[in-house]
């Protein structure tokens, strides 16, 4: 990627519905974290999530619309990507994330409760014939949010065996085999009833695995198996502090490189929980909340050093950095750039 000489570069995703520029890119600063705008393009509608595949030099977006679709931005001038080709369907409604792995593009489309598999040229970009398109069928308890299936998103392990898919609609994750035909479907692991999984991210060790809960503020703590694919619920932990009220819908985890912590951004409290993992990342402990800059986190990312978090604050329109102590994992605010209905961050 030939960029600017500027360095580190982030980049936004933000909603068009909501006023937003789409997507944004934006100079980090090494000394403080700081964000400048150095462009911004509006060629895909809503792009409420981004994934950068490794090595190629290309950053892919959802389109969140009710005729979903992904697109492909070129990154040969990695201050202004390129779109490379129209965006193409995913065959679901508003996919709210995606993920590259194995040849493929796969979206969580919430809208549809399905999983898309877009098979990739050799240049990157989506093919225009979907592989598969895996609907999910079920409901939970919550009958406002949980009437169907609501497929939030889809991650690969690390060795590119098996895809987990997070379903908020049937409390439970759908766990697949990658293949030739993109995703096998294995087994559905169900989760604790009405707790609303959304998002999911694994532990440093490969052992265990985090869901993200967002109708009752808990990551449930699960172990994985990356040989035979089973994902076993162990416990649940609050992301709130002891009393808290009112509503609150977490809606990302990051987990730190060395496995010590854990951060979930919470729209409500507007907050980002700070959890210890303990020795092996089993037992999670509450440790604090700190206020995450803004209003209402739809996404938490680090940046690639791991010194800093970066909280994309939808409905007061900024993306706000942290400082993270590596003694304690608690962040300290650091400033804020403003972003319209910013939804997503990513980094080079």
């Amino acid at each position: 990627m030939a960029g600017s000489g500027s360095g580190q570069l982030a980049y936004i995703g933000s909603f068009t519905s909501e006023g937003g520029a789409g997507l944004t890119v934006a100079a980090v600063d090494p000394a403080d974290g700081a964000l400048t705008v150095l462009s911004r393009t509006a060629d895909v509608a809503d792009p409420s999530f981004l994934a950068l595949a490794p090595g190629s030099g290309t950053l892919y977006t959802v389109q969140e619309t009710p005729d979903g679709a992904v697109a492909a931005f070129s990154l040969r001038d990695a201050d202004h990507p390129a779109l490379l080709a129209a965006p193409v369907p995913v065959g679901g409604d508003a996919p709210t994330h995606l993920t590259v792995a194995a040849g493929y593009v796969f979206t969580a489309n919430y809208g549809s409760g399905s999983v898309s598999a877009l098979p990739l040229g050799a240049d990157g970009v989506p093919q225009g014939e979907l592989r598969s398109v895996r609907q999910h069928r079920g409901a939970g308890p919550d009958a406002d949010r949980q009437a169907g299936p609501h497929a939030h998103c889809v991650v690969a392990d690390a060795g590119w065996n098996w895809l987990l898919a997070v379903d908020l609609g049937t409390d439970s994750v759908w766990v697949s085999r990658l293949d030739h035909s993109g995703a096998a479907p294995q087994r559905e692991v169900p989760m604790p009833p009405g707790t609303g999984p959304r998002h999911l991210t694994f532990h440093p060790c490969g052992t265990w695995v985090y869901v993200i809960n967002e109708l009752q503020s808990t990551v449930t703590v699960c172990r994985w198996d990356g040989e035979t694919g089973d994902l076993e619920p162990l416990h649940q932990v609050g992301v709130r502090p002891p009393g808290a009220g009112g509503a609150n819908a977490p809606s990302a985890l990051v987990v730190s490189e060395d496995g010590r912590y854990a951060w979930v951004a919470n729209r409500g409290d507007d907050s980002i929980t700070v959890l210890a993992l303990g020795d092996d990342g089993r037992e999670p402990r509450f440790v604090t909340t700190v206020p995450c800059g803004g209003h209402w986190p739809r996404d938490l990312a680090a940046d690639p050093t791991g010194r800093r978090l970066y909280a994309a604050n939808e409905r007061s329109g900024d993306v706000s950095w942290f400082d993270v102590d590596p003694a304690t994992g608690v962040p300290a605010y650091g400033g804020t750039l403003p972003v319209t209905a910013a939804s997503c961050v990513v980094f080079d």
